[in-house]
């Protein structure tokens, strides 16, 4: 197999795949796009004769823009442009979500700060403000009260990009101090892993402690509804326990309705592990389209860079690539 790998940063991610794929003796090309000239015509060299393109860019934009140009040259690319394009951006996200029917938070979307503070209003604090495009964590924020929600729409306001003028408001989930990313090909799960944070944000480029995790049924249902709902591919699905019983933890530790447990003094104490909540269901609150696996590879007992080259084997075999006709 010829592959291409279209980055802009080496990461732990990319190694991994590119390591296994060294193994089983496959030609690759790493094409860094910072130095790359696409033309709107005629294919550049790096892209011939490959039998697949798979995108790890970094940046949102230049993924956006490679994968349409790979597509252009006809050559099979994972995941494809429309992908990224609903995947990079959480209204399209959380539309496409709602369309196919899968359990996702309630959210309203704004253009002006009049508009968003009613939307803050009307769901209550706390609620969740967001940025359309970002990854991380980043620039999200837990409004507590009216005077947070006014300053940070001020500053989100004034900030100059577009982007930060459409406001993306959503409904705080009370999960239980974790939430689960699932890794999977065409909506079948690779691997799973929840993670844990006394933060409300659970991400794990913010340090949230990881560990392997079992879905249920239910979970898979969602799992493959959601990677379908985008398009498919390779995808990093994410959800939240929803209708969590937690009196027993709280009666127990005197946790707050933040999650975390005080003292008669106020001062903060190690909460109990919130591992075996019963809860009613789950909530999609996103589907990612560059993945970043290397957390949950750490945690599994399933080899993930051989079970993701296994998957884009069979792809280049096939001939196909991840495409949504929506």
């Amino acid at each position: 197999m010829n592959i291409g790998l279209l980055y802009s940063r080496i990461r732990k991610d990319e190694k991994l795949l590119l390591s296994e794929l060294r193994e089983r003796d496959h030609d690759i090309e790493k094409i860094d796009v910072r130095k790359q000239q696409f033309n709107i015509s005629e294919a550049p060299e790096a892209f011939e004769d490959l039998d697949l393109v798979v995108d790890r860019c970094l940046s949102t934009s230049r993924s956006v823009y490679a994968t349409k140009f790979a597509r252009a040259y006809d050559v099979p690319v994972v995941n494809g442009p429309d992908v990224a394009e609903v995947c990079s951006d959480k209204v399209k996200n959380s539309l496409a979500l709602v369309e196919a029917g899968v359990p996702t938070p309630d959210t309203d979307v704004a253009f002006t700060k009049d508009a968003a503070l009613e939307s803050i209003e009307d769901f209550g604090y706390p609620c969740v403000l967001k940025p359309v495009v970002g990854s991380w964590g980043r620039l999200m924020a837990k409004i507590d009260s009216r005077d947070a929600a006014e300053a940070i729409l001020e500053h989100k306001e004034t900030l100059g990009h577009y982007e930060h003028k459409i406001f993306y408001v959503q409904e705080f989930v009370d999960k239980p101090g974790r939430d689960i990313r699932v890794l999977a090909v065409d909506g079948e799960p690779i691997a799973a892993m929840v993670r844990s944070s006394d933060h409300w944000l659970t991400n794990a480029a913010k340090g949230a402690e990881t560990d392997p995790f079992e879905l249920d049924d239910r979970a898979l249902e969602l799992v493959e509804k959601a990677s379908d709902a985008v398009g498919g591919g390779l995808l990093g699905i994410d959800l939240m326990e929803v209708g969590v019983s937690q009196s027993d933890t709280q009666e127990s530790s005197g946790e707050s309705e933040a999650g975390t447990a005080s003292d008669a003094n106020g001062d903060s104490r190690e909460q109990s592990d919130p591992r075996d909540y019963e809860f009613d269901d789950y909530t999609v609150h996103e589907v990612n389209h560059t993945v970043e696996f290397k957390a949950l590879n750490d945690v599994s007992e399933v080899d993930v860079p051989a079970k993701v080259v296994d998957w884009l084997e069979s792809k280049a075999q096939s001939g196909s690539a991840t495409e949504t006709t929506a």
